[in-house]
C-alpha cells in the first residue's frame, strides 16, 4: 500500500463506530497487513502479547482499554517484557475516545482524540515498510489532500470518459488546478470568507449533483470578471461575492465536467479540509501524480526531500548569500546592496516538474530578505523578489501549471509569514498575468528565449492556457546586472531506455559535437544546453543526476567536450540515495554536479564531510580534469587481458554435463576434444558446461563421430543464415569458435558483470586447458600475482569508477579497466608476496568446498578466513602503493588518478 491508500483506510476506520474487539486488526489491515497475517494474530499463534493486547513481532504492541485508562495502559505496554522481547517499534492504547501511541525508537509520543488519529498516520508509516523522515510525518495534510483529489479526479474521468481523451486532458488538468486554488484561497482569507467556494457549491447545487457543473462554471466565470463588469456580464448574484482572480488562471474555457452524487460528495469533502496546511515544497510533486496515469500507482510517494534539494541550491548560490548577510551585520548600506542583489537573481529550472526546486529557492531567498528587512527595521516592506525571476521549463502541461500555482501559494505564505495576513491579502489579488513557467521540450526550445542575457530587453510570449496563457501580456525580462543560476533534477533515462524522440533530441544536440553521442544518458542533453547557456550568458548550473554521468565510458565521450568550453566543476556531492520514500524503495543513486567558470574555492561533499580543493575531476575527485580513455595494451607491467572466446556457434559446440557424459560413453576416443567451459556464471555459480574444441589436425577424427558432425553442420548453417557478414565468413570453419584463445597451464578469469554488493570482484584460477566464453575476461597463462591485483579492493574501486555500471552491477572492461589500471613498478619480491596472497585466497575458498563464489562473496556471509586472506592481500598491495593501508576509497582513487596521470603523460591510449 502507498501512503495515500493508508491514509484513506485509517480515515475510514476512524469514521466507523468504535469496535473494541475489531479495532486492533482493522488498524493493522489499514497498514497493509495481509488477511493471512491477521488470521494468525486473531488465532493467537503469532500474537505475543502478555497483557491481553495484540503484539505483532518487530512492529507494534497495542491494547484496547477501559474508559479513562489510556495513559496507564500505554505505560503497561511500555514496561511489558513482551514489548522488549518482540522488538516492537510502536505501542498504542485507546479507549475509543482518547488515542495514544509512542515510537519506542525515537521516543516520540502522540495523544489525541480518537477521531483525530488519522491526522497522525505518518507517525506509523514504517508499519507498512515505508521509510519515514520527519518531513513526511509533518506532511499528513498534503497526503490526505492528494488522496481526496485523486478520488475526485478518477471519479470525474469515470463519469466523463471524453474528458480523459488526449484532446481534453489539458482542460481537465486546468480544471483541477482551478479547484486547488479555490480550496487554498477560501481557507487562507484570500476569498475574505472561510469556505466561500465550497459552501456556495453545496448551497446552490442540487443534492443529486445534476447542476453542480453549472454552479462551478458560474463561480469560475465570476472569478474571471471584474466586479464592475459582473452585472453587465450576467453573473448570478450568488456568485458575485467571490473576488476577481483571473491572472490567466480563470481565463479561457469555462468548461466543467459533469458531477454525480459521488463526485459532488468528494468535492465537498476536499473543501472541508484545512488548506492552510498545504506545503508547496512537496504538494506539487504529489499532485502531479493525480494527472499522470503511469505515476498514479505510486500516488503519495512523490516526496521531494528539501535537504536533498538544498544540496544543489546551497553551494550553488544560497551559501554565498548567507555569508554576505553575515558579513553585512547591521550595516544599512551592505544590507541594501544585498537586497538589490536578491531582486536580480534568476533561478532557472529547465526540467522543473511541479516546481520543487523553484519553490524552495524562492522560500530560502525570502527568508534571507526578511532578515535584511528585520535588521533594517523595515519588516512591512513588500518583497523585491519577483516570482518572474523563478523560471522553468516543463514538458507536461499539468506539472507546469502546478509549478506556477505552487509558486503563487509559496509567495502568499511568505507574505503572511514575513509581512502579516492583512498585507498579504491586500497585495495578492488579482493574480498577475505574467507567465514564467513554459510548457515545452527543454531540449528543443531556446533557453535564451526563456531566460535571456542580462541587460537585454527580450520579450517572451507563451502559448496557451494558464501555464502559457493565450492572451498573456508580454513580459520584459530585462534584468541588468542580475545573476542566473540553473538548477534541477533532469529525467533519468539511460541509453537503452530512451524512446525515438529522446534519441533524436540527443542526436540533434550532440551528434556533431562528440563521438558516440548515442551512448549517452538523456541527462547529457541538459548538461549540454546548460553549459552552452552559461558560456553565452554567464552564471552557473547544478543538476542532480544519476551517478552514471561520472562513471564509465560516458566520461571520455562527453566531459572533455564540456571542459573545452572553458568550464569546470565548481562543487560536487558524491553518490547518495535520492529515494522517494515508497515502501521498500532503495532509491536511485545520484550525484550533484555544479559547473561554472572560475571559482577559487571548490568543494567536494561526501556525506557529512566537506573537502575544499583546487580542482575537481569528472570522477568527482580532487585533481585535474583527467579523463581515463581506453587503452589497447596495459599501461602497467601486468599480463595482457582478453575477452573470453566469442563462440558464434548458435550454442551447437557447447555441451551440458549430461550431453558430455552421453557423448563420451559412446565415443570415449573424443575425450581430448572436450574441455570445461567457463563464462561468468559458470565460475561464480559453479555451473557445469563443456565445449567441443577441435584443432584442425583433429577435424577428420571429429567428423567420424555422427553427433559431432551433426553439430558442426548446424553451426555452418547458423553462420550462413546470419545477417552479420562476419558470421557468414566463419561458415568456412564451423568446427571452431570464432576466437581461439586457450591457456595451457592456467586461466585467470574476471566477470564482465558483477554485483555491486560484493566487497571484492570475483576472480578465479582454472588450471589446465580450459574453454572460455565472452561473458568473462581472461588472462591466459599469466603469473598468479595478476589475480591478486584483480581480487584487491583498490582494483574494485577503480573499476567501479572508470568502467561504470550495468544497472546497479559493476561492469568490467579490459581496455578501460584493466589496461588503464595504474600499478607501481613491482619488484620480484612484490610479485612473490602477491603470489602468496593469491594462493591464500584460493586456499581459503577451498576450505569451504563445495560453496560457490556466489556463496562465499555474498554480502554479510563472507567466511572470516576468506575475508582475512583478502585483507592481507590489500595490506601487501597497498603498502606497495604508499607504504601503508589507504584510509578510504577516496584516498585510493586519488592516488590511482595521480599515478594514471603520470603514467600516461605524453602517451596515446
Amino acid at each position: 500500500m502507498n501512503a495515500v491508500e493508508i491514509e484513506q483506510a485509517i480515515s475510514e476506520l476512524a469514521e466507523l463506530p468504535f469496535d473494541a474487539a475489531e479495532f486492533p486488526y482493522a488498524f493493522l489491515t489499514a497498514f497493509g497487513n495481509k488477511a493471512t497475517t491477521i488470521k494468525r494474530l486473531r488465532a493467537g499463534s503469532t500474537n505475543k502479547s502478555d497483557i491481553g493486547g495484540v503484539l505483532q513481532t518487530n512492529n507494534i504492541h497495542l491494547k484496547i482499554c477501559e474508559n479513562g485508562a489510556v495513559d496507564e495502559t500505554l505505560k503497561a505496554l511500555r514496561e511489558s517484557p513482551a514489548t522488549k522481547n518482540g522488538k516492537v517499534k510502536f505501542i498504542l492504547a485507546t479507549d475509543g475516545e482518547l488515542f495514544a501511541a509512542e515510537d519506542l525508537n525515537s521516543g516520540d509520543v502522540i495523544s489525541c482524540d480518537y477521531k483525530k488519529f488519522p491526522d497522525h498516520f505518518g507517525f506509523f508509516l514504517s508499519l507498512a515498510g515505508i521509510s519515514t523522515v520527519q518531513q513526511i510525518r509533518e506532511s499528513a495534510f498534503d497526503i490526505k489532500a492528494t488522496g481526496r483529489l485523486n478520488r475526485l479526479y478518477v471519479q470525474l474521468l469515470k463519469d466523463n470518459p471524453d474528458w480523459g481523451a488526449a484532446d481534453k486532458r489539458t482542460e481537465m488538468n486546468h480544471f483541477m488546478a482551478r479547484l486547488i486554488f479555490c480550496f487554498f484561497a477560501e481557507d487562507t482569507d484570500i476569498f475574505r470568507r472561510p469556505d466561500l467556494f465550497t459552501d456556495t457549491v453545496e448551497r446552490m447545487s442540487a443534492s443529486d449533483a445534476s447542476n453542480t457543473h453549472e454552479i462551478i462554471q458560474e463561480l469560475f466565470r465570476a472569478m474571471n470578471t471584474k466586479f464592475e463588469e459582473r452585472e453587465i456580464a450576467g453573473i448570478a448574484r450568488w456568485a458575485r461575492e467571490l473576488p476577481y482572480v483571473n491572472g490567466g488562471l480563470f481565463s479561457g474555457s469555462m468548461a466543467v465536467p459533469k458531477f454525480t452524487r459521488i463526485a459532488r460528495s468528494y468535492l465537498l469533502h476536499i473543501g472541508s479540509l484545512n488548506w492552510k496546511k498545504i506545503n508547496p515544497d512537496i504538494f506539487g510533486s504529489m499532485i502531479q501524480a493525480v494527472a499522470d496515469d503511469e505515476e498514479r500507482g505510486q500516488l503519495g510517494m512523490h516526496y521531494t526531500s528539501v535537504p536533498n534539494i538544498l544540496k544543489v541550491l546551497n553551494p550553488l548560490f544560497l551559501d554565498e548569500l548567507r555569508e554576505q548577510l553575515a558579513a553585512a551585520g547591521d550595516n544599512p548600506r551592505k544590507l541594501i546592496n544585498l537586497r538589490k542583489r536578491l531582486a536580480k537573481i534568476r533561478v532557472f529550472d529547465p526540467a522543473c516538474g511541479s516546481g520543487n526546486f523553484l519553490v524552495i529557492a524562492y522560500k530560502q531567498m525570502r527568508e534571507i530578505e526578511a532578515e535584511i528587512n528585520r535588521r533594517r527595521k523595515e519588516p512591512e516592506n513588500r518583497s523585491v523578489i519577483p516570482l518572474t525571476n523563478f523560471r522553468g521549463i516543463e514538458i507536461r502541461d499539468f506539472s507546469a501549471e502546478i509549478a506556477r500555482l505552487a509558486l503563487i501559494i509559496a509567495e502568499y505564505q511568505c507574505d503572511v509569514l514575513y509581512r502579516g495576513q492583512k498585507e498579504a491579502i491586500q497585495d495578492f489579488l488579482p493574480l498577475r498575468r505574467d507567465n514564467w513557467i513554459t510548457c515545452a521540450n527543454a531540449l528543443q526550445v531556446d533557453w535564451l528565449s526563456i531566460c535571456p542575457p542580462t541587460g537585454t530587453g527580450v520579450k517572451h510570449r507563451a502559448d496557451d492556457l494558464f501555464q502559457t496563457p493565450l492572451d498573456q501580456a508580454e513580459i520584459d525580462f530585462e534584468n541588468e546586472g542580475g545573476e542566473t543560476y540553473i538548477c534541477g533534477n533532469p529525467p533519468y533515462i539511460g541509453r537503452r531506455n530512451q524512446d525515438k524522440k529522446q534519441k533524436a533530441d540527443l542526436k540533434a544536440l550532440l551528434a556533431s559535437k562528440v563521438r558516440s553521442s548515442a551512448s549517452l544518458d538523456y541527462v547529457f542533453g541538459w548538461l549540454e544546453k546548460a553549459s552552452d547557456f552559461i558560456v553565452q550568458q554567464g552564471g552557473e548550473f547544478a543538476f542532480v543526476t544519476t551517478n552514471s554521468v561520472t562513471q564509465g565510458t560516458q566520461i571520455p565521450i562527453y566531459w572533455p567536450h564540456l571542459f573545452s568550453k572553458g568550464l569546470e566543476i565548481t562543487f560536487a556531492h558524491r553518490s547518495f540515495k535520492w529515494s522517494n520514500n515508497a515502501a521498500h524503495n532503495a532509491g536511485v543513486t545520484v550525484v550533484v554536479i555544479g559547473v561554472g567558470t572560475t571559482r577559487k574555492a571548490k568543494k567536494i561533499y561526501d556525506g557529512e564531510l566537506v573537502q575544499e580543493v583546487a580542482e575537481i575531476n569528472p570522477y568527482l575527485l580532487s585533481g585535474s580534469a583527467v579523463v581515463v580513455t581506453t587503452a589497447s595494451k596495459p599501461i602497467s607491467q601486468v599480463h595482457r587481458m582478453n575477452y573470453g572466446n566469442l563462440p558464434g556457434d548458435g550454442n551447437h559446440l557447447s555441451l551440458s554435463q549430461r550431453e558430455k557424459d552421453d557423448l563420451l560413453r559412446q565415443h570415449p576416443e573424443v575425450a581430448k576434444l572436450i574441455l570445461p567451459l567457463y563464462g561468468a556464471q559458470e565460475f561464480i555459480k559453479g555451473l557445469k558446461r563443456y565445449c567441443i574444441w577441435i584443432d584442425d589436425d583433429d577435424l577428420e577424427m571429429a567428423l567420424r563421430v555422427p553427433e559431432i558432425a551433426s553439430r558442426i553442420e548446424r553451426v555452418k548453417q547458423t553462420r550462413k543464415d546470419s545477417k552479420d557478414p562476419s558470421y557468414n565468413a566463419l561458415a568456412s570453419r564451423p568446427h571452431q569458435y570464432r576466437d581461439r584463445n586457450l591457456a595451457e597451464r592456467l586461466t585467470i578469469l574476471a566477470p564482465q558483470v558483477s554485483s555491486e554488493s560484493r566487497d571484492y570482484l570475483p576472480t578465479t584460477v582454472i588450471e589446465g586447458r580450459t574453454g572460455t566464453t565472452n561473458q568473462a575476461f581472461a588472462l591466459y597463462d599469466a603469473p598468479l600475482w595478476n589475480m591478486a591485483l584483480i581480487a584487491s579492493r583498490i582494483h574494485l574501486v577503480w573499476i567501479a569508477t572508470v568502467c561504470g555500471k550495468m544497472k546497479t552491477d559493476f561492469r568490467y572492461s579490459n581496455t578501460l579497466g584493466w589496461n588503464t589500471f595504474p600499478v607501481p613498478p613491482l619488484t620480484e619480491k612484490n610479485k612473490a608476496d602477491l603470489t602468496r596472497c593469491a594462493e591464500n585466497i584460493l586456499l581459503a575458498r577451498e576450505a569451504h568446498f563445495p560453496a560457490t563464489i556466489a556463496d562465499l562473496y555474498a554480502p554479510d556471509k563472507m567466511p572470516e578466513n576468506l575475508r582475512a586472506a583478502h585483507e592481507q592481500n590489500d595490506e601487501v598491495l597497498e603498502r606497495i602503493y604508499i607504504g601503508r593501508r589507504f584510509r578510504n576509497d577516496t584516498e585510493r582513487l586519488e592516488k590511482l588518478f595521480e599515478l594514471y596521470t603520470k603514467m600516461t603523460e605524453g602517451k596515446d591510449g
